[in-house]
């Protein structure tokens, strides 16, 4: 990874959508070589897709959560099943195993605080092997940034 890598992918985190040649005007590059790369980029899973950024509020999610999950065991089957659960659940964005007094850190998106209590009820009390759970309401949103600072 040079210069030129580093400046492509700078490009397409603030437009995806941008064109080779866009990009070779940014590197200084002709478009074909800037084609390889990026092709180079996404099949060494440097670049691991696109997506459109969505308003969030403007599609009904008010409601954001973190939510401290501490398992009552560590076992494999208990970890595994959980981990499980979690990737197959839409409303969580994000999880992160951490350190501290809990033993992950999840990122939830939901219509309102009525429709967490319902996930709550509906998804996360009925997992196995949880001890505890603490929710953390987002207030305000001070800054989301999803590009990386290369």
């Amino acid at each position: 990874m040079d210069k030129t890598d580093i400046g492509i992918l700078k490009a397409l985190q603030e437009d995806g959508r941008a064109s080779a040649q866009q990009l070779s005007e940014t590197v200084g590059l002709s478009a074909a070589p800037v084609w390889r790369r990026v092709k180079a980029l996404e099949a060494n899973k440097v670049i691991t897709g696109y997506s459109a950024q969505v308003d969030r509020s403007k599609v009904g999610l008010q409601g954001c959560m973190f939510a401290q999950i501490s398992l009552e065991r560590h076992s494999a089957g208990t970890v595994e099943t959980f981990e499980r659960s979690v990737r197959d659940a839409p409303e969580i964005l994000e999880c992160y195993a951490v350190t501290g007094d809990s033993d992950f850190l999840l990122k939830i998106l939901v219509e309102s605080p009525e429709a967490y209590d319902r996930f709550l009820h509906r998804f996360l009390f009925n997992l196995p092997g949880i001890r505890q759970t603490r929710t953390i309401v987002v207030l305000r949103e001070l800054k989301h940034e999803v590009r990386l600072p290369l």
